[in-house]
């Protein structure tokens, strides 16, 4: 079995998130890094549109369930299997991705029992994957909650505005405050326009700890492929966005024994 590989996704909402992940899990399909798993776990995302896939359940319903024991529990199964159970049958299964979703935040009510029964389904079915792309709600509330067990990559994504580099800087500072793991640290500013200083912008979050750097353009291709519904497989490689997370993810060196 191949090596496994995490990279999880956070950011200011509204920077192309999304976007990213799609990109992301494309392109590492595309240098042989399959099959992946993509999970879509912000609730207001669309991973699975952008994907060209469908998610017709998601782990925020099963983990309802999940509270209740015996609800709807088959004789015999324990709350385990069957959590583990409905998970499976709520995997989207493409060619070279499958995909789950995790749906809307928790209602009212305690869920530590069904979170810690969900990090162990979630990390027991990752294991089958060479990668993992983890689309998180914005912020680090998914990562605080140890719902995965070991990320390699944690990317940060912010637009080049002000605000959005200072987000960048406190999501920085948070995940070090709440102890989240992370192997590496990529940060990306996204939807630059032209004539910004992207070696400024380099220089400073490589002086906050970040291991590597992706500064990518404001790109109208893009924007109207997303508008008009057109899966990321379709968009051309040669794509100025698309070019950059190539770059980006070569920049990862990855081993043979993870991708290929």
């Amino acid at each position: 079995m191949k090596t496994r590989y995490t990279i999880a996704i956070t950011g200011k909402g509204g920077t192309g998130k999304t976007t990213i992940a799609a990109a992301l899990i494309t392109r590492l399909i595309d240098k042989g890094c399959s099959p992946v798993l993509a999970v879509d776990a912000d609730p207001n995302s669309c991973l699975d549109e952008v994907l060209g896939v469908k998610a017709l359940t998601t782990v925020g319903r099963i983990r309802e369930e999940s509270r209740d024991a015996g609800a709807g529990q088959p004789d015999g199964m324990s709350k385990r299997e069957l959590v583990e159970m409905r998970i499976h049958e709520g995997l989207v299964e493409a060619s070279d991705f499958d995909l789950i979703a995790m749906g809307r935040p928790e209602g009212p009510g305690c869920y530590c029992y069904a979170n810690n029964l969900f990090g162990d389904c979630i990390d027991a079915l990752s294991k089958n994957y060479p990668f993992i792309v983890i689309d998180n709600e914005a912020g680090l509330e998914n990562l605080s909650r140890r719902l995965y067990r070991a990320v390699d990559l944690l990317v940060i994504v912010g637009d080049p505005s002000k605000r959005g580099i200072e987000t960048i800087r406190r999501l920085h500072v948070l995940a070090g405050e709440m102890g989240i793991e992370y192997g590496r640290l990529a940060v990306i500013v996204n939807l630059v326009r032209e004539g910004t200083d992207t070696g400024d912008l380099s220089r400073r979050f490589r002086e906050m700890g970040a291991d590597l750097f992706l500064a990518l353009p404001f790109d109208p291709e893009l924007a109207r492929a997303g508008e008009e519904g057109v899966r990321m497989q379709e968009v051309p490689g040669s794509n100025p966005v698309l070019s950059g997370i190539a770059s980006l993810i070569s920049q990862l060196n990855l081993a043979g024994e993870t991708c290929g």
